[in-house]
């Protein structure tokens, strides 16, 4: 064993645990789950059975990961946020079959408190503010806030909001990477 587990955590058999991996207090990881190298599961975490978690992902505490969750790598979910993987739950009707997969691209960023709402793809490098409910895709390198969340600006892959309009046609240089980002229309790439 390669990794961590604190003595308080409970591993399934069958769980794949990467190299240099810390899994602290209260932890549970399922039998199924999929956990890369040099991650950090904090403390009350939840990993469920159809869960990937890519390299070099930090999981504060207090996250549920559930089932057909599916998380890059270099991904920050911040304390308390919130995945869900069925759309219109009722305690009282069975909707293990209605699973809706999430996707957390390369590099996101998803803030403390925030609601992950089934069914879709967070973009590389995007970040969520704290406290923002997401219910749709999110852009590539996109800022969101509010609730439901929205758009108000792009980030960089260092982490930094960018100078840009959320549309048109514009440039833009990272003052810590060198990175040049271009805006084409509603979409920015680094060039």
């Amino acid at each position: 064993m390669n990794y961590h587990v604190h003595e308080s955590a409970i591993v399934d058999a069958g769980a794949q645990i990467g190299n240099d991996t810390r899994v602290w207090h209260f932890v549970h990881v399922c039998s199924g789950a999929q956990i890369g190298e040099g991650c950090s599961l904090g403390q009350n975490v939840f990993v469920g059975n159809k869960v990937t978690i890519g390299n070099n992902v930090k999981v504060q505490n207090n996250v549920s990961v559930y089932d057909n969750v599916h998380i890059e790598d270099d991904v920050f979910c911040g304390p308390s946020m919130v995945f869900t993987n069925v759309y219109n739950p009722r305690s009282f009707i069975e909707r293990k079959t209605e699973y809706r997969d999430t996707l957390v691209k390369k590099g996101a960023t998803l803030g403390a408190n925030c609601t992950i709402v089934c069914g879709v793809t967070i973009g590389e490098y995007s970040l969520v503010g704290a406290g923002a409910v997401i219910n749709k895709d999110v852009k590539p390198f996109a800022l969101m806030v509010g609730v439901p969340a929205k758009q108000i600006g792009w980030i960089s892959k260092y982490g930094e909001q960018l100078d840009l309009p959320l549309t048109g046609k514009a440039s833009t240089t990272c003052e810590h990477t060198g990175e040049e980002y271009v805006l084409e229309g509603s979409a920015l790439f680094i060039k």
